[in-house]
């Protein structure tokens, strides 16, 4: 496992443990990582089987266990030191996780430490290349919520082509991602339907630029609801052992052929990940 992959996940695992009461965000983190917010994520729960959320909660509620049972420190002031806003909303937190209340685990309560194992290479095999990206100007339609109904965008798009005759002008078919499912409520993510288009923006279309570069890229071939499965292999086998630093630039996908003629299992989507 590439050394600078496994430190920025110790380093922000020995952060999250010494700044309980801080500000232990998403965007906080991935600073501490040194990393794009746009792929932090992705790498972290790739290689601790957590979201930064599920990290931070977890390490949170241990901290506050161990003060429960060391010591006599007053229940307000554990769920201040732990970054909840009030002990009603520490004591329900604890509650579920724990199983019990705050006070009833301070008269009896057993602590175990918590200790996550980074999973580099559990995940499903896929090969992965690297090429030169051209820059690329997407014409399409934004898309608001769960990335798997993305189709929706497409089949307007694709009417939209059909009722303009703009089929001759249009390129590769692409998706671009731009939050990820682990941090962004499913109603709030955005993302992007579209294909590479010649000629002047069309009405009623949008606009999105590649800036195009250094890219890795992994061929998956299935049906698209088992994408998932693939970013994990690119995050959590492919990019620690790589030596390579994500850009600040959302992933995108190619969609080599189309889904009308082409039996769900010979899918071939290409998942890319701009590079630095």
């Amino acid at each position: 496992m590439a050394a600078s992959y496994e430190d920025r996940i110790l380093r922000v695992l020995a952060y999250i443990h010494d700044n309980t009461d801080g500000d232990l965000s998403l965007d906080a983190l991935a600073d501490v990582a040194a990393m794009s917010r746009f792929h932090w994520h992705r790498v972290f729960r790739a290689l601790t089987g957590e979201t930064c959320a599920q990290t931070v909660r977890r390490i949170r509620l241990h901290r506050a266990a161990v003060w429960l049972v060391i010591g006599d420190m007053p229940m307000a002031r554990i769920a201040a030191r732990v970054g909840y806003p009030n002990q009603r909303s520490f004591s329900r937190a604890f509650s579920e996780a724990y199983g019990s209340s705050p006070a009833v685990f301070r008269c009896g309560g057993k602590i175990g430490l918590p200790n996550p194992t980074l999973r580099t290479g559990s995940y499903p095999m896929h090969d992965v290349i690297t090429r030169t990206d051209p820059a690329r100007r997407l014409a399409g339609l934004s898309h608001k919520g769960a990335y798997y109904e993305i189709g929706k965008s497409f089949e307007a798009f694709g009417a939209i082509c059909e009722s303009r005759q703009l089929w001759p002008q249009v390129g590769a078919m692409l998706g671009v991602y731009f939050d990820s499912p682990d941090d962004v409520a499913e109603a709030d993510l955005r993302s992007f339907a579209g294909a590479e288009l010649g000629g002047d923006l069309p009405e009623g279309l949008e606009e999105v630029n590649l800036p195009g570069g250094r890219t890795a890229v992994l061929t998956y071939k299935g049906p698209y609801s088992g994408i998932h499965s693939a970013y994990d292999s690119l995050f959590g086998n492919w990019l620690p052992q790589s030596g390579e630093e994500p850009a600040d630039q959302p992933c995108y996908e190619v969609y080599l052929n189309n889904p009308r003629d082409t039996a769900p299992e010979d899918l071939l989507t290409e998942i890319c990940l701009p590079l630095k």
